[in-house]
């Protein structure tokens, strides 16, 4: 019987793991597994809140502006999530508008938006879903603070490198 390792790494496409760093299309691998299953948690505990039928992207946004009580513009949330196409954010924020989770105000020429009561009820349920379900599934493994934060530092490290070689692409 083959041992595991004969398989060589996990991976999503065997031919990118064939070149001078195998172990980035592991990582890369683990981020697309990560990111769906993110995505699912956000949609399933937004639900479980009691407010169904948001998009993930619905969902950051949401909690963004939600984040520290304080008006933000769409290029705010664009550059705080890393999202590139402010389209998605602007269609996010007709549709949180529209179910009355924030609203929109000015500041001269300048539109923000800012939570509403029913908005800062839904996250802080959200808020309580999470720690009933995933924080104390973390605790229980054992994983500490730092370990976490170690990995959140290196995973935003690595999302420059990204972001970088994105741009390098677009100039070919």
């Amino acid at each position: 019987m083959p041992d595991v390792d004969d398989f060589g790494p996990i991976v999503s496409s065997g031919h990118l793991a064939t070149g001078a760093l195998p172990a980035l299309s592991e990582i890369e691998f683990g981020m697309i597994m990560l990111n769906h299953a993110f995505s699912r948690w956000m949609v399933r505990c937004m639900s479980a809140a009691g407010v169904p039928d948001l998009s993930p992207i619905d969902i950051l946004v949401l909690h963004n502006i939600n984040s520290r009580n304080k008006p933000k513009t769409l290029a705010d949330i664009a550059l705080v999530l890393n999202i590139e196409d402010t389209h998605v954010v602007n269609y996010a924020l007709k549709k949180l508008e529209r179910l009355k989770l924030i609203k929109s105000g000015r500041r001269g020429k300048e539109k923000l938006v800012m939570v509403t009561d029913a908005g800062t009820q839904a996250c802080t349920r959200y808020a309580s879903v999470r720690e009933a379900l995933l924080v104390k599934s973390v605790l229980a493994t054992e994983v500490s603070a730092d370990t976490l934060s170690a990995m959140a530092a290196r995973l935003r490290a690595l999302s420059g490198h990204y972001d970088q070689a994105a741009r390098a692409a677009a100039s070919l």
